[in-house]
């Protein structure tokens, strides 16, 4: 019998954030929320609640929340692509923010 080689710590961890992560929307959109917002935007706004289907996200500052609530129909257009793929709701507005990022 042959051993495999030492496999990553970082594939089992995965598994398990998968696993256990909560099956609500905003936990959703936060697993996807970097790569369809891409890392500059990423960096300046996360999502921070969900309620109704509109999304509030908080900015790190009243540009950066005005920048969101302008490209808000293409950001809800690209989110609800990538939560197509999991069931349990649909964006149906988007709320920016100017606050302190968690």
């Amino acid at each position: 019998m042959r051993r495999r080689g030492p496999r990553p710590l970082s594939a089992a961890l995965d598994a398990i954030t998968r696993e256990q992560a909560p099956a609500t929307l905003l936990a959703r959109v936060q697993g996807c929320w970097r790569e369809v917002v891409g890392a500059a935007v990423a960096t300046e706004a996360q999502p921070l609640s969900e309620r109704d289907g509109t999304l509030t996200v908080v900015c790190r500052s009243a540009t950066w929340a005005s920048e969101l609530e302008l490209l808000a129909p293409d950001l809800l257009a690209r989110l609800n692509r990538a939560l197509e793929e999991t069931s349990g709701g649909k964006l149906t507005g988007l709320r920016a923010k100017a606050g302190k990022l968690p």
